[in-house]
């Protein structure tokens, strides 16, 4: 009788040439940020890695490694982001400008949900768009796609819809700012809770005056963090909708989104002043570049005939929810009298 032959188990995928592909795209992105600041190094990513996935095609091999950068290294850049956000720094500016945060952000989730209902963009889509416009461009994006799981074309069609506004906005705004004749900290609060990136918040602000800049800043800031009881929030829902539909693997342990929680942690430890700060522009830049590997691992998987065959309705979506934030802050000041 012939003794059984053992099959040996197939190796994992190595995760490697994913990876060093996503970060050498990643490290040309930075520094093609650099040069146009406006743009951004996350634009830059993305839209390279787009490129490279039409056109290269790379093969099977990067797969493992392009999806770990656009999930787990996505969570790690989220991570470092705190280390960067000190919440008593932002305290005073953040209770001052609340209301018009609150608002704004109600806002961006209802004309989300309503013109995409018109439009009929699905739902995933829209989350993105509104969680991006609503609170910090790409960053927010990034932070709800480990949640709610939307397909890696959609990740990137919303990263891009965003980021076009903003660059609309770095130019727009200070023009339509003066021509309105807004006061510095009226403008600084227009910038910050009405336009997405921090990077595009900052060139805006400046642009207009260097009050109005400093101000529109510390207002961003406290904007995102706000990014964390919505990610809370989102959680529940996704889990909620889970147990609903009678899901037999449901398990909140496993959707809670455990790195928002780390994010705090590196948040807390910058604001008890543990951050010693000669590493702290080390600590931004390495923040900067992790989301930058991320959201080009996210262009490396888009598929541009996926993207195309979505049409022009997730454009119009940015258009109508960015417009309508954008004259809801201008609003808000006028009825509480801090234009």
């Amino acid at each position: 009788m012939n003794a059984a032959v053992a099959i040996p188990a197939s190796p994992t995928p190595s995760r490697l040439p994913g990876l060093l592909l996503s970060v050498v795209i990643a490290l040309v992105a930075l520094g093609l940020g650099k040069l146009a600041p406006l743009i951004g190094g996350p634009v830059f990513g993305i839209v390279l890695g787009i490129l490279v996935r039409n056109t290269l095609a790379p093969g099977g091999s990067y797969t493992p490694g392009i999806q770990f950068a656009g999930k787990q290294v996505l969570q790690w850049s989220i991570i470092a982001l705190g280390f960067g956000l000190s919440l008593d720094q932002v305290a005073k500016t953040g209770l001052e400008s609340l209301s018009v945060t609150l608002v704004t952000m109600t806002v961006a989730f209802l004309a989300a949900w309503g013109l995409g209902h018109l439009l009929k963009v699905q739902d995933k889509l829209k989350i993105l768009i509104g969680v991006g416009t609503a609170i910090c461009g790409g960053s927010a994006i990034a932070a709800v796609t480990p949640i709610i799981k939307p397909d890696e074309h959609d990740t990137a069609f919303a990263i891009s819809t965003i980021f076009l506004f903003n660059l609309v906005a770095v130019l727009l705004f200070p023009l339509l700012g003066h021509l309105l004749h807004l006061s510095d900290l009226g403008f600084g609060l227009w910038a910050g809770t009405a336009i997405n990136d921090t990077s595009s918040v900052v060139a805006a602000g400046y642009s207009f005056s260097k009050q109005a800049g400093d101000y529109a800043t510390i207002v961003k800031l406290t904007r995102a963090t706000l990014i964390i009881p919505i990610c809370l929030i989102l959680a529940f829902a996704t889990a909620w909708k889970q147990k609903k539909q009678g899901a037999t693997d449901f398990s909140l342990r496993r959707i809670f989104p455990w790195f928002i929680l780390w994010f705090l942690v590196a948040s807390g430890v910058r604001t008890a002043g543990l951050v010693p700060v000669a590493i702290q522009p080390a600590l931004h830049l390495a923040a900067e570049f992790l989301i930058i590997v991320a959201l080009t691992a996210i262009g490396l998987s888009a598929n541009l005939r996926k993207m195309a065959s979505t049409g022009a309705r997730p454009i119009l979506l940015g258009l109508g929810v960015w417009a309508a934030v954008a004259v809801s802050s201008l609003l808000v000041q006028l009825v509480i009298g801090q234009l």
